[in-house]
Formats: structure tokens, sequence, C-alpha cells
């Protein structure tokens, strides 16, 4: 009887683990290991869902990114230009720059939940019985192109 429980309680572990997905500020955790972005994008490129919104929100990231520092430069570099000479300083880089700023908020202010989102479908699909791994799955298909029709299979 106890090999019996014994088995059931491991045969039971095994099946109740999954990885799970968290994001803490800014990273990615796997069971408490900080993943890295290359590691973060390979996982999330086992559902198209989630690889999708992992990419969106990186080019959120990107975009934002440029237009901020864009925005920092210019005002800056206006600021310079306006201490070092006699010119006038509120000019037209620093009104572009200060739009850039503003621009750069609502770019950059999606992306966590774009994160959030790819790291939840990660997780709802490794809770189904995936056991925190990608199952193997076998598809056929026929296609065509121009010098002929052909099977494939992907695996």
């Amino acid at each position: 009887m106890k090999k019996k429980l014994t088995f059931g309680l491991l045969l039971m572990s095994i099946f109740s683990y999954s990885q799970t997905v968290t994001l803490e500020g800014s990273r990615f955790y796997l069971d408490g290991k900080r993943l890295e972005t290359r590691e973060a994008r390979q996982l999330f490129n086992t559902n198209y869902e989630s690889a999708s919104l992992y990419k969106q929100a990186k080019s959120k990231e990107a975009v934002g990114g440029f237009l901020l520092g864009f925005g920092i430069g210019l005002t800056v570099g206006d600021l310079a230009v306006g201490l070092f000479s006699d010119a006038k300083y509120p000019g037209t880089m620093t009104y572009v720059g200060v739009g850039s700023l503003v621009a750069s908020i609502p770019v950059l202010s999606g992306r966590k939940k774009l994160y959030e989102k790819a790291a939840d479908i990660y997780n709802k699909e490794h809770k189904n019985g995936k056991l925190g791994a990608v199952q193997p799955s076998l598809e056929l298909n026929l296609i065509s192109n121009r010098a002929g029709m052909g099977l494939q299979l992907k695996f």
C-alpha cells in the first residue's frame, strides 16, 4: 500500500509541475531564474499568439525608446546652443524635442500589458497538460509551387 501511495504522489507531483513565467519590473523569470531577452523570445516562440505579443511589445519598446532619446537629445542640444550663443533659446529644436518626449509616453505605456499577456498565454498553454515542455506535433500538408506538388511534413 505504501508503494502505491508513494507512486501515486510522485505521479501527481509530476503532472502538477508546470513552469511559470513571471514578469517582475521589466525582466522575465522562469521559476525564479532570470531569463535573458534571447531566452524569453525562444520561450514565447512555442505559441504564435504569445510570440506576436512579445514582438509587438519589443517593437513598442524600441520605438518609444528612440522617441524618448531623440526628444531628450534635441531639447538638450537646443539648450546648449541657447546657452553658448546668442540664439533665441526656445527654438524649433526644443519644441520638436518636447513633442517627441510627449509622443513617447503613450508608446512606452502599453508594452507592459503586452508582456503580461504573452506570459499569461504561455503559462496557460503549459498548465494545460503540456508539463512545461512543447509537445511534439506532426503536421502533414499538401503544398504546390511552380515546380510541382508535394507533401510537407512538419515535426
